[in-house]
């Protein structure tokens, strides 16, 4: 499996070509794994690495495959989103985890952080938001931290000898 791994990129390594970042996506419902992958396959550089439609699925390809980020549902068979991003979250703790799914207000940020997610995007928000999180989160803008306003040079004025103690 890790030749197959290496075989894909070492082209891309040799040339000093940037190596594409990779998602999964996981959904059981097809139509929308679909257009999930057509849109960020148009509209971005990353690279769709794989596709499960359960949770039992998403475990074995995610462990097996790498991904950069893994795009999750949450209602699925087997094994819901839920304990697929406690699962993963446990070895792969490095690897985000997008929960993209209908129930969002249902399910809460703060259960998705218990787990591990690092976003909760509810489907009803549009492809959009979802490719914007999925940008900053593989590929963080460098956040300006507050300037330090220049000190300001002391007024002659207010500079004083030194007291001299004899």
């Amino acid at each position: 499996m890790f030749l197959g791994l290496l075989e894909c990129y070492l082209p891309a390594l040799e040339t000093g070509e940037k190596v594409p970042k990779r998602i999964m996506i996981v959904d059981d419902g097809p139509e929308v794994r679909q257009v999930i992958r057509a849109v960020f396959e148009a509209r971005t550089d990353y690279e769709i690495c794989g596709e499960a439609s359960n949770g039992a699925e998403a475990i074995e390809k995610a462990l097996a495959l790498k991904p950069d980020l893994l795009l999750l549902d949450v209602a699925m068979p087997m094994l819901n989103g839920v304990e697929v991003a406690s699962v993963l979250t446990g070895s792969m703790p490095q690897m985000p985890i997008v929960i993209y799914t209908m129930y969002n207000e249902l399910l809460g940020l703060s259960l998705a952080t218990a787990v591990g997610a690092k976003a909760v995007i509810s489907k009803a928000d549009g492809i959009s938001k979802l490719l914007e999180c999925v940008h900053d989160l593989l590929d963080p803008k460098a956040q300006p931290g507050p300037e330090a306003p220049a000190p300001t040079p002391p007024d002659a004025a207010s500079i004083k000898p030194p007291v001299s103690h004899e």
